[in-house]
This record gives structure tokens, C-alpha cells and sequence, in this order.
């Protein structure tokens, strides 16, 4: 019989993908993985709502289930990736990097590779061409689609993948869930990034940076604004949480060398948009493109939007990956992952870092 690791968190979308292996003759074993701060802190998290769940889940559908403890690895690795990111006035990606080193990285060498299929609750599905390579391809809810969460994963962890409930809608799953009898049937879904629990990332942020105090400036002016606490509190794009006089305000640009922080009142075509995104480290998840000379169509995401944006891809003579846009964009930061698919965005070719 295949053995099957699946991977739960406590919420609907895991859920419903145990009751989906089962429905389809498989025994899943069920592996919760903790990530979350050591026991003494004193932030307000849900893990152990979510174990709750995951032992009653595993009780209703006859399974094993295993709490593997991978916080210090996550911590070390994708804290550590943020951390560093955000000091040099990046935008970093913690969720994308908790599916690569983490979710498919450390639990494939601490418990996966005991088991022939690794399924999860991601929006996403599979396929496989005609020289037998499985590639990861979108699913169907483009609200939901999270292969731009799983952009950094490689061919040996694709191959392993399975998403059981990657070809539905999300109210299909919840129809489901609501069928089955799912204590989590209506369970809200989860927001931010994983490993905070319920605290404000830039309270996280301050109490590993500190605060670095500069000036705010109107781009098109030059003109002093304001102060900000450190460029690490800010993303290029954003115009929430802000906080200076006069507004509404966005983020356009970070002046790095000289700690200022420009803002402006709307987005300029001329100064803030943008046609082409230059990428580093791009990193193909099944196999590059045929033909590395050619410009290559492509559909691209620069952020987590039910959107694809259309455009080419050509390589340059460093050996680094352009983008060129067919229409200009606004709020291409530095430090995100610019996540690459095939023409009709089905296929997800990869990412790579936005410089």
C-alpha cells in the first residue's frame, strides 16, 4: 500500500484533505508540525486549539498522528532568512520559505522520506507530461491558488506532492467539511505569517531591529514629511499603517545608504511604475525553459493577488533573469519573490528574487 504522510494544522483545508485520502482508499498518517515560540513566551498563540483538532481528526478518521518539532530549524532558518532581509530594507517571503526549508525541506529529511507521497491542504495541483516530470500547476480558485507560496520547492519535493483538495473551489471544501461532520467545518482561516501567533509583525520586528530613525520625504518634492522608526518597517507598495500627516501617503522607494524613506500621494507612471523586474537566483521547479536565448511569453505575480500580470523573459549577459511587463506596475519591492508561469498561468516555472 502507498504510504502516505499528511501534513494538518488544525484548520478546514487539512482537514477536509485527510477525509479526501480516505474517500480515495488511503491511510494517511498525519504529522502536525510544530513552529511556533518555545512554551514560555508570552505571545498569544493557537497551537494548542490546533492540536485539539488535529487528535480529534485523527481519533474520527482512525489514523496515527505525530507532532514533529521543527520550531528551532524554523527559527534558525526562515526567522533567521527574515530577519537579515528586512535589516538590509528587503521585503522577505517567510511563507514561502517555511514550504521550502521547512514543510517539504526538514520534515522530508526528518520523517517524509520514510513515506512515497507527502499531501497537504495548499490550493494547488499537479500534472505530468509526456517525458513523465511533474510539474506544479494553479488551481481552479484563483482567490485561493497558493502556488506562488510553494514557488521555491524543487523537483524532488514536487514529485512527492500531493493536494488533495487542490482542484476545488474554497466553498466546495467547506460544503465538504459541513457533509463530514468537521468540528473545524466553519473555522475561520488563518491570517499572517505562522510563526507569530497573534503578535504584530513589526513589534517582532522592533524587538529583534530596534528602531533607526530617518527622514520621510515626498518623492517628488524632496520635502521632509516626517521621521520613520527603520526602513524594515516599511514595503514598497504599502500606504496602510503609515501613520504621517497630510495623507494618504504610499510607499514608493527606500534610500538605503542614506536611511530615507519616500512617499508620495499617488503612483506617477513616470517615476514609480515599472515595466521590467530584473530577478536573481531565478530558480526553476521542474526544468528551465527549452530554449534559454529566446524571449520567453510568461504570466508573472509579484504578490499574493488573484491576478496574473502578462509579460516576456530574457536572460541577460550576467546570466540574471528580466522580466518585461506588458503593461507597467507599481509596488515591485525588492526582496519579494517574483513568481513565474507558463502563458496561460496552468504551469508555475518558478521565481526568483526581485534586486
Amino acid at each position: 500500500m502507498t504510504k502516505v504522510a499528511a501534513l494538518v494544522s488544525g484548520g478546514v483545508d487539512s482537514a477536509v484533505s485527510v477525509h479526501m485520502l480516505k474517500e480515495q482508499g488511503y491511510e494517511p498518517h498525519l504529522f502536525y508540525i510544530k513552529i511556533g515560540p518555545d512554551k514560555d513566551t508570552e505571545w498569544n498563540c493557537t497551537s494548542e486549539e490546533d492540536m485539539e483538532i488535529c487528535r480529534w481528526l485523527a481519533m474520527k478518521y482512525g489514523c496515527k498522528l505525530d507532532v514533529i518539532d521543527l520550531h528551532r530549524e524554523y527559527w534558525e532558518k526562515v526567522v533567521g532568512y527574515t530577519m537579515e532581509k528586512a535589516r538590509i530594507g528587503l521585503t522577505p517571503n517567510p511563507d514561502v520559505m517555511c514550504n521550502k526549508l521547512i514543510k517539504f525541506g526538514c520534515f522530508e529529511d526528518v520523517v517524509g522520506k520514510e513515506f512515497d507521497l507527502t499531501a497537504t491542504g495548499h490550493y494547488a495541483t499537479t500534472e505530468i507530461d509526456g517525458e513523465g516530470r511533474k510539474w506544479l500547476c494553479t488551481s481552479p480558485d484563483p482567490v485561493k491558488d497558493q502556488t506562488d507560496f510553494l514557488c521555491q520547492i524543487n523537483s524532488l519535493q514536487v514529485s512527492k506532492l500531493i493536494f488533495p483538495i487542490g482542484h476545488m473551489m474554497k466553498n466546495e471544501v467547506r460544503d465538504i467539511a459541513d457533509r463530514a461532520g468537521l468540528l473545524n467545518a466553519r473555522r475561520k482561516d488563518s491570517q499572517g505569517i505562522c510563526f507569530l501567533g497573534n503578535i504584530d509583525f513589526r513589534d517582532y520586528i522592533r524587538r529583534h531591529l530596534g528602531d533607526n530613525p530617518g527622514d520621510v520625504r515626498e518623492l517628488e518634492t524632496g520635502h521632509k514629511i516626517g521621521t520613520h522608526q527603520g526602513l524594515w518597517f516599511y514595503t514598497i507598495g504599502q500606504r496602510k499603517g503609515l501613520g504621517f500627516g497630510g495623507g494618504p501617503w504610499f510607499v514608493v522607494k527606500k534610500n538605503l545608504k542614506r536611511n530615507i524613506l519616500f512617499v508620495s500621494h499617488g503612483y506617477d507612471p513616470e517615476k514609480v511604475y515599472k515595466d521590467h523586474i530584473h530577478m536573481t537566483d531565478f530558480h526553476f521547479i521542474t526544468a528551465p525553459f527549452e530554449d534559454l536565448d529566446a524571449t520567453q511569453k510568461i504570466t508573472f505575480k509579484i504578490r499574493h493577488t488573484p491576478e496574473f500580470l502578462e509579460g516576456t523573459l530574457t536572460k541577460d549577459s550576467d546570466g540574471d533573469w528580466l522580466l518585461k511587463a506588458k503593461n507597467k506596475i507599481h509596488g515591485v519591492a525588492p526582496g519579494q519573490f517574483c513568481v513565474v508561469y507558463d502563458e496561460d498561468h496552468h504551469r508555475c516555472w518558478g521565481s526568483g528574487e526581485i534586486v
